[in-house]
């Protein structure tokens, strides 16, 4: 398959607006000759999409600040007031049909639910994938438990955050609006914990470090994500902490762990630093990029490319404050047998070569 080919039939997720974090920060002006006005009713008539109960449950959650400070309700604004709304960013108007499909829940109360989602499932329908993911399954999970759920009571069935399609690993889902705007509000926040298990090709000089450099669609292929000037004016800001764990001569394996949640952010990103996820054929991980060009190599790499058929990303670890009891909450997923086969597999090469040397 050519690479405009994989590029064409990749996922959806970017244009459906595919961004892990779901809410965007709205700055509103008010103007010298407003009238006191419930803060609620102001931000209801300058905005669009939206409800007074909708902008209420914000405002509860802590998503309404009126000159930095967290508002009520009942606040009637003041001429000169500043006032920032985060808002739900979500275009997807795709009817949700409830799926029965077998669902790896980890934690599940009241309140939240923590799914690990396999490879291979997307998780919210868009364009090309109407059914079989995993907010399908959600919504067949959720409606079993209360038979009069729906999108307009609680929207997208509480999905606050996403991965890609073939990475694996942990998300939390909230079963109710209040309990996904607080969860939303620490994403946006960057206080969720997040970090994830990679294999990526070639050898660090530094044992742990910091990419810093703002996300954007490419300028010629719209369809992939690029890196531009950290603190430049085109993309949102992103930054990937990463360590690594093993060096395998010709591969890494690594952890990373994000301060912001950007699409493709630590594929984008490690192939910016020139270090492409194992096997990412979007990102230019699924051909040779370290190692020699000898025939026994080059099946041994492939071998690897059969054992785990996508690229090499883990959603490991996922910790937040519970959205109702303010628990902290920290969840570990093992990491997948594809993964575990072909770490094994580069292990072993690694040490041969070892020897050998």
């Amino acid at each position: 398959m050519s690479q405009a080919d994989r590029i064409e039939n990749q996922d959806e997720e970017i244009s459906t607006g595919y961004s892990e974090e779901l809410y965007e920060r709205l700055t509103l002006s008010v103007d010298k000759g407003q009238e006191p006005l419930r803060v609620d009713r102001f931000i209801l008539s300058k905005t669009v999409n939206t409800s007074r109960n909708k902008i209420q449950l914000a405002i509860e959650a802590g998503m309404v600040t009126v000159n930095g400070i967290p508002t009520k309700a009942n606040y009637k604004v003041r001429p000169f007031d500043q006032i920032i709304f985060y808002s739900d960013t979500s275009p997807e108007t795709y009817d949700i049909i409830p799926e029965k499909l077998d669902l790896n829940i980890v934690y599940e109360d009241e309140h939240i639910l923590v799914v690990n989602k396999p490879a291979g499932m997307v998780v919210h329908p868009g364009s090309g994938n109407y059914n079989g993911t995993l907010i399908n399954g959600v919504a067949w999970h959720l409606r079993e438990q209360q038979p009069d759920i729906s999108e307009s009571k609680l929207p997208r069935f509480g999905m606050v955050h996403r991965i890609d399609k073939n990475t694996t690993g942990l998300l939390v889902l909230a079963k109710s609006e209040i309990a996904a705007m607080k969860l939303a509000k620490q994403f946006f926040d960057h206080t969720v914990e997040r970090k994830y298990i990679a294999l990526v090709w070639g050898g660090f000089d530094e044992t742990k470090g910091t990419i810093k450099g703002n996300i954007a669609r490419h300028e010629r292929l719209r369809k992939l994500m690029d890196v531009y000037p950290d603190g430049g004016e085109h993309g949102k800001e992103a930054i990937t902490h990463y360590r690594v764990l093993e060096d395998m001569r010709y591969v890494s394996l690594i952890e990373c762990e994000l301060e912001t949640g950007r699409t493709h952010q630590i594929r984008v990103h490690m192939q910016h630093v020139g270090h492409s996820l194992f096997n990412d054929d979007v990102y230019g991980g699924n051909r040779i990029l370290k190692g020699t060009v000898f025939t026994k190599y080059k099946q041994f790499v492939d071998n690897c490319f059969g054992i785990c058929r996508r690229h090499a990303l883990h959603a490991q670890i996922l910790g937040f404050i519970h959205p109702i009891s303010g628990e902290k909450m920290k969840f570990e997923s093992e990491l997948p047998e594809d993964m575990k086969e072909l770490i094994e597999k580069w292990r072993g090469y690694s040490n041969t070569k070892t020897l050998e040397a």
